[in-house]
């Protein structure tokens, strides 16, 4: 999707996305904070919208915002006044392609259902990549396609409407499998009726990233 429709898309979202797609997504969500919450450090997600998650990370993290629609970040920073979260430091308008941050900045970045909506995901991954710490993790949520049967049918139905509804069903997941630094360790199943994946890629250390 080019930028202009993901603002688009996500100004008419913006209003009623918690009790939308926020709905669908919650128990995913809440499993991979819940996973984020036994790490330690800075943690940056991306695409952090009307901020849904910011509330269910643990306190002893540093939590980090970014997004590119403004009506969404509206949101988020009332959620952060309103509910006091010292934990969540900054919340900016940013466009992944060219994070604002340095090399190895954060321990985890994690984007939960956004890869399939940014502009060239192959790019967003690099940048998620560059800005973790060796040794940390890039987490990705998200639908991806399937190969056949009668959901993969009914992907390949709705894939032109990716402006309107704000997602590609048909996204293939080896799109995001190029980072060098970037290992798979875990792919996980997610809620509602596994339809979502939990994928975990660890960064390399810095010698071997660069073999």
């Amino acid at each position: 999707m080019e930028l202009a429709a993901v603002k688009t898309s996500y100004r008419y979202w913006a209003p009623i996305y918690d009790y939308t797609f926020g709905r669908i997504t919650g128990r995913g969500r809440r499993r991979t904070v819940d996973y984020i919450n036994r790490r330690a450090g800075r943690v940056l997600e991306i695409g952090v919208g009307t901020g849904l998650s910011l509330d269910r990370y643990a306190t002893h993290l540093q939590v980090t915002g970014i997004d590119v629609s403004a009506d969404m970040l509206d949101k988020a920073r009332r959620k952060v006044a309103e509910r006091k979260l010292a934990h969540v430091v900054r919340i900016s308008e940013m466009d992944a392609r060219t994070l604002a941050f340095p090399d190895g900045h954060f321990d985890t970045v994690v984007a939960m259902h956004v890869i399939s909506v940014v502009p060239e995901p192959e790019k967003v991954m690099e940048e998620m990549a560059r800005v973790c710490k060796p040794g940390g993790e890039v987490l990705i949520v998200g639908h991806f396609a399937r190969d056949k049967g009668f959901l993969a049918a009914l992907e390949r139905l709705f894939a032109p409407l990716a402006n309107v509804i704000g997602w590609h069903s048909d996204f293939e997941l080896g799109r995001i499998l190029g980072v060098r630094s970037l290992e798979v360790t875990r792919t996980m199943p997610m809620p509602p009726f596994g339809i979502f994946t939990f994928l975990i890629q660890r960064k390399a250390e810095a010698a071997r990233a660069a073999a």
